[in-house]
């Protein structure tokens, strides 16, 4: 049984807390980017906020981090600020801009005592990981290569449907949208479980769905992307949540964590579709940067 707890920034503000303090358990979700598409910034997604996709899951002090957009430059910065050498893991979904934008700003990644391990498949055009990554940071697009990074970069080609061991912590891996060539994981440690599925399609084909089902039966928690539809159609808002919804259902997932907002949701509408699916499914959120799910 899962020891489920969620904290949000503004529940901790409103009691007196300076700035966003909590007590992360063994086992837990960090949202650092929750943005698709292209960073949001603006007083009208101030609540939610607007950085993309970057999601820390620690394992009993162990760091995996899934994707790296915008918001891996923040907890870039809050890594640093431990004044200890780093070892990461980082997972990529896929090499779309929204995914990797933030890796060139990731802090630890220029100090020579940190160590990180980053784990990817091939874009649609054949690059790896590595290429893709070394690509953006190319003149025009970036003034430095990544050569100048200069911590321990170890880069992986993943054999997708492989699992991944590390220590104690098992990472299992699937191909869940041929289209952009999107992965989906599992963090298993002991008896919890965290799925990280952020490319769901309205419409996919049966391996894929194979992979999802693998990858999302039974666990504890399901971080999961939305069909973005036109954000004022307030009467189809049911239909924008229906895949993550009926996942977590078919699943038996026990909490839902849907991220990567579509970049016209703002606060307002974003407030208004999480009574939505908590009507659907009581144990789903809306995650906001810096929410922390604790599992264990």
């Amino acid at each position: 049984m899962s020891n489920f707890e969620l904290s949000h920034p503004s529940k901790l503000k409103s009691k007196g807390n300076k700035g966003f303090q909590n007590s992360p358990g063994q086992f837990f979700a960090r949202f650092w980017g929750v943005r698709g598409l292209i960073p949001t910034p603006g007083s009208q997604n101030s609540c939610y906020g607007g950085n993309t996709a970057c999601v820390e899951i620690n394992v009993n002090g162990k760091y995996l981090i899934f994707d790296g957009g915008t918001g891996l430059r923040i907890l870039g910065k809050s890594l640093e600020k431990r004044n200890e050498s780093i070892e990461a893991h980082l997972f990529f979904t896929n090499s779309q801009t929204n995914r990797i934008q933030g890796f060139p700003f990731f802090a630890p990644a220029f100090t020579p005592e940190n160590c990180l391990y980053v784990y990817g498949t091939a874009a649609s055009n054949g690059a790896s990981i590595k290429q893709s990554l070394c690509d953006q940071m190319l003149q025009p697009l970036f003034p430095y290569p990544l050569q100048v990074m200069q911590s321990q970069l170890h880069f992986y080609n993943l054999n997708v449907g492989k699992a991944i061991a590390l220590d104690d912590i098992t990472v299992n891996t699937g191909l869940i949208n041929r289209n952009q060539k999107s992965v989906g994981y599992r963090v298993s440690w002991k008896e919890y479980s965290i799925a990280y599925i952020t490319d769901l399609s309205a419409n996919i084909n049966q391996l894929e769905r194979e992979e999802i089902i693998s990858l999302t039966q039974g666990v504890d928690l399901l971080i999961a992307n939305t069909t973005f539809t036109p954000p004022r159609e307030i009467s189809n808002q049911d239909l924008y949540w229906n895949n993550a919804i009926d996942l977590a259902q078919q699943m038996e997932v026990k909490y839902l964590a849907i991220s990567q907002h579509h970049p016209d949701n703002d606060d307002e509408y974003l407030d208004q579709a999480e009574l939505k699916i908590k009507s659907a499914f009581p144990q789903g959120i809306i995650a906001r940067e810096g929410s922390v799910v604790n599992i264990a």
